[in-house]
């Protein structure tokens, strides 16, 4: 009898101490994975609560911006609506139905003006505003920069919103340009502006206390893989609108647009997280990126804020209300007493 107990203790003692040791390797790679660009740039995600951001993100721009542009286009010459019409037919793939039902949106000037009116404009633009609200709270959160900013944080978001119609704008002028000269002016000159724009959305969004350089990954992130994942949709938008047109009819095409709003949310929160994923490193790039300072944050600023009171997790990156990341929320419309 005494000797059948040791023997089924053996195998016990055995197995445990094999996942003890399994377990010690495992923390031991995870932890020289943290010390790692990657790994940095994986806790950052998980910090922000990346896939509940960029639903949310999603969410934010496709009642923002489709409704605005409806607007600005009411108030445009029939030649910028024309193109605008251009860039939704062959960037995101709308044609047949589907393209009569968006036309009507955009060829009704005087009954959007007339539906629209002051009070409704204005709300427009109150809603678009509140995305760069949401985009700033990123953005903060990303570079844990503490709260602060109060009413100028509205006007920054104007700014940025007046900014990017002035892209869009531009966008659609591209239209006109033919010919294989012209076709690669666009391309060019979109690259170009997609990235410059992204860079000083960066640093606007990061009210100006983060360095330049540190701030280049995201904007040529953006700038690079926005444009791509933009040209991208002319190959797979098509069969998604034809799709969930035939299917929900009108309320298809809306499906299809936050089907792209939120492709193209992750991205940007991809960007964002990996200039502080590679501002913290210790390799040549991070000490550029720094300009030889011991952080990216600009000298005159308040420091970093801590990092999350606890190991982040999986599930952290939902978002679970107060019992998230562990890092407190970020609310750049207060500023530092919570005053609005």
């Amino acid at each position: 009898m005494g000797c059948d107990q040791e023997v089924n203790e053996k195998p016990s003692t055995t197995t445990r101490s094999t996942v003890a040791r399994a377990r010690t390797t495992a923390a031991r790679y995870a932890q020289q994975l943290e010390a790692t660009t990657l790994g940095r740039m994986w806790s950052r995600l998980l910090e922000i609560e990346f896939v509940d951001r960029s639903i949310a993100l999603a969410a934010k721009a496709f009642v923002s911006f489709l409704p605005l542009l409806v607007i600005v286009s009411a108030l445009s010459p029939e030649s910028v609506r024309d193109q605008i019409l251009a860039v939704f037919s062959t960037r995101f793939g709308v044609s047949g139905d589907a393209y009569a039902t968006v036309t009507h949106a955009f060829t009704s000037p005087e009954q959007t003006k007339t539906a629209a009116g002051i009070v409704g404009t204005l709300t427009t633009v109150a809603f678009a505003v509140s995305f760069t609200t949401a985009l700033q709270r990123v953005f903060l959160r990303a570079w844990r920069r503490p709260p602060g900013g109060g009413a100028r944080n509205q006007a920054r978001g104007a700014a940025w919103l007046g900014a990017v119609l002035v892209l869009l704008m531009v966008v659609a002028a591209g239209v006109v340009l033919t010919g294989p000269i012209g076709s690669v002016l666009y391309w060019a000159l979109g690259l170009l502006a997609c990235t410059g724009l992204w860079w000083w959305t960066a640093r606007l969004m990061v009210r100006g206390e983060v360095r330049w350089r540190a701030l280049l990954p995201t904007a040529i992130v953006m700038g690079i893989g926005g444009w791509l994942y933009t040209v991208a949709a002319a190959v797979w938008m098509p069969v998604d609108v034809a799709g969930q047109y035939a299917q929900f009819g009108a309320f298809g095409i809306t499906q299809s647009f936050v089907t792209w709003f939120t492709g193209m949310a992750f991205l940007l929160i991809l960007a964002v997280v990996l200039g502080p994923a590679l501002a913290d490193g210790h390799h040549p790039l991070a000490q550029w990126m720094r300009s030889g300072n011991p952080t990216a944050v600009e000298a005159r600023e308040a420091p970093a804020l801590p990092g999350p009171d606890r190991p982040v997790r999986l599930s952290d990156a939902f978002g679970r209300g107060d019992r998230g990341s562990g890092v407190p929320m970020i609310d750049p419309v207060t500023d530092d007493t919570g005053d609005t």
